[in-house]
């Protein structure tokens, strides 16, 4: 009787694992999975002209690289790339099975020109509570199939070269994208002849990528990316690291911001940060994810700590701790952006990735820009202390009636918590004289209880009624600012 194990199973020796790319929760069951039972060969979704630079960026890990090739189309050439990732799924297999000594298998079909497929996928933190066919279970009847061209004759190779392995080697993980995994068994089963693969002459080569552009190459954040590196080196779990990285690099943006600026790192207290996470974790329900994006963190950090806070996250969110030194043969590197690279040699051009994930949306976020020490400078040359007007006796007049506003619209805060108790042991905060005398016939005495008032009053605006009408105001007072 077939059971829930048999669910990824596309034939007896022959093993499916579907991933959504680029996410660090799937590179971890990628590993589990290759690790759990006794394979003898992995099969990933790439052509074999890549195989011998994949594997050996692989060995470079964790230092990021591009394995690149030129494509040929219509619109002119462009670069399909292999991103050497740690939270890639295919990567970790990769990595794993060169670790274990497992024979690896490309099995992908190869073209001149590489058609990518990137679409939306639910957030893989449900894999912390259901196991990887579950998920894909789920996502089963929303799978289009696939076009017909390139991609259908991709799902044909890959079948074919997957019967081809059933009668070489015991038992085989297919690590692959899980829009393509239920139409690579249907293949499989009904015996499509694959069609003839074009020639292709063009070499790959691998590139080390720019530590600033990582943002745009990376499937997860690059601080989440090096916090993943840390759990695999250090053998920590790395279960949860989705949400405990956010959690770890909100702190260290603080600790950023602290060593920077000190005085404004002391309003980032724990009630602050919590208020932030609860608000991000909103934000992301709204968008219908389990996790916060860097939009959604810089959003939530500017919108309750403040621009500086943000843009700390912000910077902190795209460091790689292992990003290490430049290479003397490519001091420069791959520069990624917006589906677009800038590969040393070859010239700026549009970039697909041959293991596209979740499609991203970029968006944009305004901050306030910290002054750099050239601004400074010009300012402080710039500045003229005697084009300000400031007369202390003046200035304490207007610092005290701010002052005064500021204590009387706090306690206009607390007034609505006011309440009358009778009088018993202490006299609170006085005798409610109106409140006795109404119950004069009783004796009893009654006291005013008024409880500290919640929150603070940090800026106070004036409103100025302007014209003033003379029979309401019939006092006139000129006030002038310090820099008029």
């Amino acid at each position: 009787m077939p059971t829930a194990d048999d669910f990824l199973a596309i034939a007896p020796g022959i093993r499916a694992l579907p991933i959504v790319h680029g996410s660090g929760d799937f590179a971890i069951r990628a590993r589990e999975e290759l690790l759990s039972r006794p394979y003898d060969c992995l099969a990933v979704p790439l052509p074999d002209a890549f195989q011998e630079d994949v594997e050996a960026a692989v060995e470079r890990l964790p230092a990021i690289s591009a394995v690149v090739r030129r494509d040929a189309g219509e619109d002119g050439e462009g670069f399909s790339y292999v991103p050497i990732d740690p939270c890639q799924g295919v990567i970790a297999a990769i990595r794993t099975a060169i670790g274990e000594r497992i024979p690896r298998a490309f099995i992908d079909l190869d073209a001149p020109r590489f058609e990518a497929a990137a679409a939306v996928y639910p957030d893989p933190y449900a894999l912390k509570r259901v196991s990887p066919g579950r998920f894909a279970a789920a996502l089963l009847p929303a799978i289009p199939r696939p076009a017909e061209g390139f991609p259908a004759a991709r799902i044909a190779h890959m079948a074919a070269r997957l019967r081809e392995l059933q009668r070489r080697r015991k038992l085989t993980l297919l690590v692959c994208s899980i829009l393509e995994w239920p139409w690579i068994r249907e293949a499989f089963h009904a015996q499509v002849e694959p069609p003839e693969p074009e020639p292709v002459f063009a070499p790959t080569r691998a590139f080390r990528v720019a530590p600033e552009t990582l943002p745009f190459f990376l499937g997860e954040l690059p601080f989440i990316t090096a916090l993943y590196e840390r759990g695999r080196r250090e053998l920590t779990p790395d279960d949860d690291l989705s949400v405990d990285g956010v959690k770890e690099l909100v702190l260290h943006a603080r600790e950023r911001l602290r060593a920077e600026r000190p005085k404004l790192a002391q309003r980032a207290t724990p009630a602050l940060l919590a208020t932030l996470f609860r608000y991000a974790r909103n934000l992301s329900l709204i968008e219908r994810r389990l996790t916060p994006d860097l939009f959604t963190l810089v959003t939530a950090a500017r919108q309750t700590a403040g621009d500086d806070l943000a843009l700390a996250v912000a910077e902190s969110a795209r460091e790689y701790a292992y990003a290490g030194e430049p290479d003397e043969d490519d001091p420069d590197g791959l520069r990624m952006g917006v589906g677009r690279a800038d590969v040393p040699g070859w010239g700026v051009a549009p970039a697909v990735s041959r293991l596209p994930g979740q499609a991203m949306t970029w968006r944009s976020c305004e901050l306030r820009p910290r002054p750099k020490e050239p601004e400074r400078r010009r300012w402080r040359q710039r500045w003229d202390p005697y084009g300000m007007c400031s007369w202390p006796p003046e200035d304490d007049r207007i610092e005290s009636f701010h002052r005064h506003v500021k204590e009387q619209a706090r306690a206009v805060l607390g007034a609505d918590l006011a309440r009358t108790e009778k009088f018993t042991t202490s006299v609170r905060d006085g005798l409610d004289i109106r409140e006795t005398l109404r119950n004069w016939h009783t004796g009893d005495v009654y006291v005013k209880v008024v409880p500290p008032g919640r929150g603070s009053i940090e800026v106070v605006v004036f409103l100025f009624d302007v014209p003033a009408d003379p029979k309401v105001y019939v006092n006139r007072a000129t006030w002038y600012a310090e820099h008029s």
